[in-house]
């Protein structure tokens, strides 16, 4: 299957590597540079919006958030209060996962340490980040990985301890076992009462994935990875949406229209990203083939389009 995202991320990165120059040097770094005509048009398009634009573009697409600097470089053995960080066992948009145990003698535990990616604007991921503490301690729910503990590190980074989920994605883990469909669907009635929980609190989670879903050995759904959602505030009671007006961290591929267009969110932001892991469990591949485009025909298919039946899809790629 082709990677989601692959078109994105050589935009991202060509768009990094000549944001910071001068304006009058941009043309011919563009130029000189070996990526593809369409993708040095998406740049150059992105470069003339940033110019003219008030709003910092790059903040806005989630773009150019990485500097030279990351602070999880050397964490693995490192000691976080009474928690030993062994290895590092992922890295997402927000920040890097860590194994970590208890190491006080005052029981075992073996747990998750989370901590902030190499950013830009440190203090707006830092917000983020302890909003996403707060979420995750108003959240309990046996297929949502729990928080433990949280604080910062002597350089100011901060760090959340989570439950250690030891599993798959759930598609890998349905692909792997062979999984037939009613055994798919008990999985995903798993993921629906999570995201119903956290809906009824108010949360929604915004970047709804297979990689943010794990399954364990067990058959146990466990929801990970909050760290773009964000509180439901409504003075007057109910879940309004709210408007993104910084970083724009989804995963394409498994986005919402009003996510790829920078618009209001609710709930029913994540109801049609559910939608689309269904349809990758039922029909192996995703409604939309977006790896090769450009994000505006990605954002045109995605809103424009109505993707074929699972049913036919599955068939036609039988």
């Amino acid at each position: 299957m082709t990677d989601p995202g692959a078109g994105f991320r050589a935009v991202n990165e060509l768009f990094d590597a000549v944001a910071d120059l001068p304006a009058a040097e941009r043309a011919a770094a563009l130029a000189a540079h070996d990526a593809p005509e369409a993708v040095k048009r998406e740049v150059a398009a992105l470069l003339a919006a940033m110019d003219s634009s008030p709003i910092q573009l790059n903040a806005r697409l989630g773009l150019g958030e990485l500097t030279d600097r990351d602070p999880a470089e050397g964490f693995a053995g490192t000691r976080l209060g009474p928690w030993q960080v062994v290895r590092e066992v992922g890295r997402g948009g927000m920040g890097a996962v860590f194994e970590a145990f208890r190491a006080d003698d005052q029981y075992q535990q073996r747990v998750a340490v989370k901590t902030l990616a190499r950013v830009v604007d440190r203090t707006a991921l830092a917000r983020r980040f302890q909003q996403e503490r707060q979420i995750l301690a108003s959240l309990e729910h046996p297929n949502i990985a729990s928080l433990i503990d949280g604080g910062q590190t002597a350089d100011g980074t901060p760090y959340l301890v989570m439950e250690f989920v030891d599993g798959q994605p759930i598609d890998r883990f349905c692909d792997d076992r062979s999984l037939p469909v009613r055994e798919r669907l008990d999985l995903f009635r798993q993921v629906c009462a999570a995201v119903q929980y956290a809906h009824r609190n108010l949360v929604v989670h915004r970047d709804l994935k297979p990689s943010n879903i794990l399954v364990t050995a067990d058959g146990t759904v466990k929801l990970v990875d909050f760290g773009i959602a964000k509180m439901l505030e409504a003075g007057d009671g109910s879940a309004a949406a709210v408007t993104e007006t910084g970083y724009r961290a989804f995963t394409t591929g498994f986005a919402s229209p009003e996510q790829v267009r920078g618009q209001a969110m609710s709930t029913a932001t994540d109801v049609y990203s559910l939608g689309v892991v269904l349809y990758l469990l039922l029909a192996g591949r995703l409604p939309f083939d977006v790896g090769e485009l450009s994000p505006t025909e990605a954002i045109r298919r995605i809103c424009d389009e109505t993707p074929p039946a699972p049913s036919r899809a599955a068939s036609d790629d039988a």
